[in-house]
């Protein structure tokens, strides 16, 4: 009788299978405060999940007091049946300060440079597509370079989702939930101010949707 079973569990299964998880791709790119970049990206339909992190640097074990010659980055897990590498390009371009290679807003130093790693040969000529059209648009050459990825280290675990946290931390607000300080944060280093000063109408502060995704026109 288990020979029975058995045998019809290995003929019947196929049909009850479940299917396994969408393709998965890897993106990374660093634009200033990763706190700012994971919620940017958090938002885009298609990214699965954000680490935030320190990628391209040599030094062994950075951490958030030391990770000299890194930049803070996000490391991106993307489908892509679902958004394309290159509309994650024209987001995050669209969403940082694309002429400032000196830091991002009121961030400053190589830390805070903007940067595209590029996976392979495919995300860096999908990347310098993305790059060229929005050259195009803002009518002036980027200084956000595109490089190869090399490594990635995941920031501590407090800095993961830090734009969502309910803990309280003193600020010169106060004691305030930590989400609160983040808006606070973000509002007082001028980011979207400045985006939408930038890019005008292809600006993204929001978000919301997958429609500026496409090229700027």
């Amino acid at each position: 009788m288990r020979k029975l079973w058995a045998i019809l569990f290995l003929t019947l299964a196929p049909l009850f299978a479940i299917s396994g998880p969408a393709k998965a791709d890897t993106a990374v790119f660093a634009g200033g405060c990763f706190w700012c970049v994971e919620s940017n990206f958090d938002k885009v339909k298609g990214v699965s999940e954000t680490i935030s992190g320190y990628a391209g640097g040599t030094m062994k074990n950075p951490t958030y007091r030391n990770h000299e010659g890194y930049q803070e980055s996000e490391k991106v897990t993307f489908d892509p049946s679902v958004v394309s590498y290159k509309d994650l390009v024209r987001y995050f371009l669209r969403t940082t300060d694309v002429v400032d290679d000196g830091g991002q807003f009121c961030d400053r130093g190589d830390a805070y440079s903007p940067v595209i790693f590029a996976m392979d040969a495919a995300q860096r000529k999908d990347a310098e597509e993305a790059e060229a059209e929005a050259e195009k648009y803002l009518g002036q050459k980027l200084k956000t370079p595109i490089r190869d990825f090399t490594t990635f280290t995941d920031a501590e675990a407090y800095h993961q989702n830090y734009y969502l946290g309910e803990n309280r931390v003193l600020t010169r607000f106060g004691w305030v939930k930590q989400s609160y300080a983040y808006e606070q944060y973000r509002l007082g280093c001028g980011r979207d101010a400045r985006v939408e000063q930038l890019w005008g109408k292809a600006a993204n502060t929001t978000g919301q949707g997958n429609d500026i995704l496409q090229p700027a026109k």
